[in-house]
C-alpha cells in the first residue's frame, strides 16, 4: 500500500439520493408515508388485494413497531429488551391510467428487516438488509383505479443485533413517476478531478435508461448554480437503444470555487436535464460541494490542503422514545449539540443511516465515515441476558452475507457517493474481535483476555478468512468508488496483523488500542492509522493530539442509545456525551474542555465514598443537593488557566491547572447547603462564572420550545424542554415527578423522553417521569393552519400551557 493516499471531492445529494426535484419536472417524487394499515403478527394471505384490512391499525410512516414495547426480560439485552416479531403493512391507493409509457416506482429508504413487497398480490421482491434502500417498478402490475401495496416485515429473530435495530418500515417511502427515458436510480455521479482555490473541474456522469420501444436520441445537460447564478454548464447528445442504459459524460469548469469544509460547508446546486425532441423528459436536482481530502501515514489528514484532526463520535440511528423512526428535525437538533461540543466528524456505526442524516452532515459541515457491516460470514455474539451474561445468540446479517454483501455494499456506496461529507467507506466493524468469531494461535500468547480472548478456539473460523473476505469487499467497494479510501474498524489488531487484512485497507481504524499507535507506526510505516472507536479519557485524545500521524478519533458514543444494555432493568446504553433526550451529560462538558476554544467552566459534584454507578453511568452530577454529613468532591471542568471556588461567599482556594497537572481542578469538603460559585481566570482576569445552588422542592413547571411557529403545508416538529423549578427558579435536578403532556390543535405528541436508561414506562403514553429534573416532548404538526396548544401537568403543581402557531 502506498504511503500517500490522495482523493478528491464528490458531491452531495440534498434531496433523496437518486430521487429528483419535485417542482415542475416530468419526474415526480412524493412521500408515500400516510394512510398505511398495520397489523402486528402473521396474516394468512396478507399480500392479497382482496382481504379485509379495515380492522387493522392506521399508521403513518416512518413506523417502528418494536418501540411500542413492552419492555420485558423475555427479549434480548442487546436489542434493548424490546420485541421483534412479524408485522404487516398495507396501503390502498387510487392510480389514474399511466399514459405515455410513464413508469411508477416505489422507493424504500429502509425496512427492518427481511421485507417482502407485493402489489395487487404480485411479489415485487425480497430484501433482507434493514438498513439499505431499495426500489421496485410498480408499472407491470399497476391497475387503473384501486391498487394495494403490501409489505411483510419479519423480525422474528429478535436477538439479531448488538444494538437496538427497530422493526418495520421505519424510514421514508417515496412514490416516483418517471418518463420512459430517464436518469437511472442513483444515476448521477459528480466528481472533481482537480480542485484549487482558483479553479475546479467537475466531471458529471449520468446513466440514462431507455424503457421505450424505440431508440431514443436525447440531449443531456447539466448546470451548476450558486444562489441564482449559473457558474458552469455543459450538454451532450447521445443515442440510446430500446431497453438499454447508457452513460453520458460532461465536464464543468468553475472559477474560484467556494470550497466545502467543516466550518464553511459551501454547496452548489447541480441540475441535470434530459431532453428528447426538444422536450424535457427528466430532471434531477441535487446539492454538490467541492473539496479535497488527503491522508498520509506520517502527516495525518488534510482537508482542502489544511492539516486537521478529526474530532469524531460514533452514532446509532435511534432516538429513545422515537425508536428508529426519527424525524429529520430531531437529528438536526442533535447535530447542533455535537457542534457545540466541538465535534467535526461522525462515524455511521455500524450500518447505513437515514437518507436525510447525510444531507444534514453535508449542510452542517461534518466529515463522515459510512459503514456497511458489523459482521461478515459468521455471526457475532448477541447478548440476551446481559453483557457477558449467560449464553449469547448468533443470529444476524451473517446468514445473508454470502448472497447479499456485494449488492448491499455497492448499494450503500452508489446511494451516498455524491455526499461531500463522506470521506471514507468502512467495510466492517470489529470483524476481527478475538474469537468472536475469528481465531488464531497468537491468542494463546496474550496476557490480557480482553484483548486476546481465551486463547485460540479450534472450532472457530481461522483469522486468515479476514484477509480473504476483505479482499473481495475492497474490490467491490473500489469498483463502485475510487475517490475515497476504504477502511475498517479493527478490534483485534494483534491478531489481524498476522493476516493480510490491514494491508488491504487504505486507512486502518483501531478500536480502543491507542497503546499500539506508536509501535505499529514503527512496524508498519506505510499504514495510515486512526482511532475508529475510542473511550472518553483525556489520554485517548492526547494520543491523537500529540501524534502528527494519527489523524483523529471517534468517541463511543455521541448519544446514549437503545440496546447494548447490560443486565435488566437497564435497557439502554449510557455511553453517550448526551442522553437519550439529547441533554448534555458530564462527559459533554469534559469533551468541550478538550475540543473547543471558547471558555468552558462547569461544576460537577460527587460523594467522596459510597456512591456507585452502573455500567456506562456517572454518579457525579451538576447539583448542590446532598445529604447532611456527606463529604463531597467538587470538580471543575475547565480549559481556563485557573479557577477559584466559593461556598456561601467564602473562598475555598484558587487552583491552577499548571500546578496540579490534572485534567480537572477539584476540592474535597464537607457538604453544606447554600450557593457554590466558581470563577474561571485567564491571565489573572475573571472570564467566566458558574454556580450551583441548593434547590428546594419543585414548585413550578417551566418550558423552553425550540420554535414559536410551525411551517404551514408540511409536517414540522418542535422540541419542548420541560423542567421542574423551585420557588427561586432553580432547576430541581433530583425531581422525578410524573408529567402529563396533552396536545390540542393541528399537531400530535410524537413522544416523551427523559433519558432514564432503566425506565420501563410505555413510550406510547402521554405520561412520563422526569429524569434529572427534565423531560423532552416531541410535538409534530399536521401542516394545517391553526394554533397548537400543549398543556403540561404534574400532581400538586399548576399546569403550564405553551402555544405554537402555524406560520402563514
Amino acid at each position: 500500500m502506498k504511503q500517500l493516499f490522495r482523493i478528491y471531492v464528490i458531491c452531495y445529494c440534498f434531496l433523496m439520493p437518486g430521487l429528483e426535484s419535485r417542482a415542475q419536472s416530468p419526474r415526480q417524487t412524493a412521500l408515500f408515508n400516510e394512510g398505511w394499515k398495520f397489523y402486528k403478527g402473521e396474516v394468512s394471505n396478507g399480500e392479497s388485494d382482496t382481504i379485509n384490512d379495515k380492522a387493522w391499525r392506521t399508521v403513518e410512516l416512518p413506523h417502528d413497531y418494536s418501540i411500542e414495547g413492552p419492555f420485558s426480560q423475555e427479549w434480548a439485552s442487546g436489542t434493548g429488551f424490546l420485541p421483534g416479531g412479524i408485522g404487516w403493512y398495507r396501503k390502498t391507493f387510487d392510480q389514474p391510467a399511466v399514459v405515455g409509457g410513464k413508469k411508477l416506482f416505489i422507493y424504500f429508504d429502509g425496512v427492518y428487516k427481511n421485507s417482502e413487497v407485493w402489489l395487487n398480490g404480485h411479489l415485487l421482491g425480497k430484501h433482507p438488509n434493514g438498513y439499505i434502500p431499495f426500489q421496485y417498478d410498480l408499472t407491470p402490475h399497476l391497475k387503473k383505479g384501486r391498487n394495494v401495496l403490501a409489505v411483510k416485515v419479519d423480525h422474528t429473530k429478535f436477538a439479531d443485533s448488538r444494538w437496538y435495530p427497530g422493526s418495520g418500515i421505519y424510514r421514508n417511502v417515496y412514490l416516483v413517476t418517471k418518463s420512459p427515458v430517464h436518469i437511472d436510480l442513483w444515476g448521477t455521479r459528480f466528481t472533481t478531478p482537480t480542485v484549487s482555490k482558483q479553479s475546479a473541474t467537475a466531471a458529471v456522469t449520468i446513466s440514462v435508461k431507455n424503457t421505450s420501444p424505440a431508440t431514443a436520441n436525447i440531449v443531456v445537460e447539466s448546470k451548476l448554480t450558486k444562489g441564482s447564478s449559473v457558474v458552469a454548464s455543459a450538454k451532450k447528445s447521445i443515442s440510446i437503444k430500446s431497453q438499454a442504459t447508457q452513460p453520458a459524460g460532461l465536464s464543468l469548469q468553475v472559477q474560484q470555487p467556494a470550497l466545502w469544509s467543516v466550518d464553511n460547508p459551501n454547496l452548489y446546486t447541480l441540475t441535470t436535464t434530459v431532453l428528447q425532441n426538444g422536450k424535457k423528459v427528466d430532471e434531477y436536482t441535487e446539492e454538490v460541494g467541492f473539496r479535497t481530502i488527503r491522508f498520509d501515514a506520517n502527516e495525518g489528514f488534510f482537508l482542502n490542503g489544511e492539516n486537521m484532526k478529526m474530532k469524531g463520535v460514533c452514532i446509532h440511528h435511534d432516538a429513545g422514545a422515537l425508536g428508529a423512526a426519527v424525524p429529520r428535525e430531531v437529528w438536526a437538533r442533535r447535530l447542533e449539540k455535537l457542534k457545540e461540543v466541538g465535534c467535526n466528524a461522525i462515524r455511521m456505526s455500524h450500518y447505513p443511516h437515514q437518507d436525510y442524516l447525510y444531507e444534514l452532515c453535508d449542510s452542517m459541515g461534518f466529515l463522515v465515515q459510512d459503514e456497511a457491516f458489523d459482521e461478515w460470514e459468521a455471526g457475532k455474539n448477541k447478548w440476551i441476558a446481559g453483557w457477558n451474561v449467560g449464553k449469547p445468540g448468533n443470529d444476524g446479517y451473517s446468514e445473508h452475507f454470502k448472497d447479499w454483501a456485494g449488492r448491499d455494499l455497492t448499494d450503500m456506496i452508489e446511494r451516498n457517493k455524491n455526499h461531500p461529507s463522506i470521506i471514507m467507506w468502512s467495510i466492517g466493524n470489529e470483524i476481527d474481535y478475538p474469537n468472536d468469531p475469528y481465531t488464531h494461535e497468537i491468542l494463546n500468547t496474550g496476557r490480557n483476555p480482553q484483548i486476546f480472548g481465551k486463547g485460540q478456539l479450534p472450532d472457530h473460523p481461522p483469522a486468515s478468512r479476514l484477509g480473504e473476505i476483505a479482499q473481495q469487499l475492497v474490490t467491490i467497494a473500489k469498483k463502485a468508488d475510487t475517490t475515497r479510501p476504504i477502511t475498517a474498524a479493527l478490534a483485534g489488531v494483534v491478531m489481524s496483523n498476522t493476516t493480510s487484512y490491514p494491508g488491504l485497507l487504505d486507512l486502518v481504524g483501531y478500536n480502543y488500542q491507542e497503546y499500539r499507535y506508536a509501535e505499529d507506526h514503527q512496524a508498519y510505516p506505510n499504514r495510515i492509522i486512526y482511532g475508529s472507536e475510542n473511550g472518553k479519557g483525556a489520554d485517548a485524545w492526547m494520543a491523537v493530539d500529540t501524534s502528527r500521524n494519527i489523524f483523529g478519533q471517534f468517541l463511543w458514543t455521541g448519544f446514549d442509545f437503545m440496546g447494548e444494555a447490560g443486565r435488566w432493568p437497564t435497557r439502554s446504553s449510557g455511553a453517550g456525551l448526551l442522553n437519550l433526550a439529547g441533554f448534555p451529560k458530564i462527559d459533554f462538558y469534559a469533551r468541550q474542555v478538550l475540543w473547543v476554544k471558547k471558555p468552558v467552566l462547569h461544576l460537577v459534584v460527587s460523594r467522596q465514598r459510597g456512591e456507585q454507578g452502573g455500567r456506562g453511568r456517572r454518579m457525579a452530577k451538576p447539583s448542590w443537593n446532598w445529604d447532611a454529613g456527606d463529604t463531597v468532591r467538587i470538580s471543575c471542568l475547565t480549559n481556563l488557566d485557573e479557577a477559584e471556588l466559593f461556598l456561601n461567599g467564602n473562598s475555598l482556594g484558587r487552583k491552577s491547572k499548571s500546578d496540579t497537572g490534572a485534567a480537572r481542578l477539584s476540592w474535597t469538603i464537607p457538604y453544606q447547603t447554600g450557593e457554590l460559585v466558581v470563577k474561571g481566570f485567564t491571565n489573572g482576569k475573571v472570564v467566566q462564572t458558574e454556580q450551583l445552588v441548593t434547590a428546594g422542592e419543585a414548585k413550578s413547571i417551566v418550558t423552553v420550545a425550540d420554535k414559536k411557529y410551525f411551517i404551514a403545508g408540511k409536517k414540522d416538529l418542535a422540541h419542548l424542554e420541560i423542567m421542574f423549578r423551585d420557588a427561586a427558579g432553580n432547576l430541581v435536578y433530583e425531581a422525578a415527578n410524573e408529567l402529563t403532556v396533552t396536545v390540542t390543535g393541528p399537531a400530535k405528541l410524537l413522544g416523551l423522553e427523559a433519558g432514564d436508561l432503566a425506565s420501563h414506562e410505555d413510550y406510547r403514553s402521554n405520561k412520563r417521569k422526569a429524569f434529572n429534573g427534565k423531560l423532552l416532548a416531541y410535538i409534530q404538526s399536521t401542516g394545517v393552519r391553526g394554533t397548537v396548544t400543549v398543556t403540561i401537568t404534574s400532581p400538586g403543581l399548576a399546569p403550564t400551557t405553551v402555544a405554537i402557531q402555524t406560520a402563514k
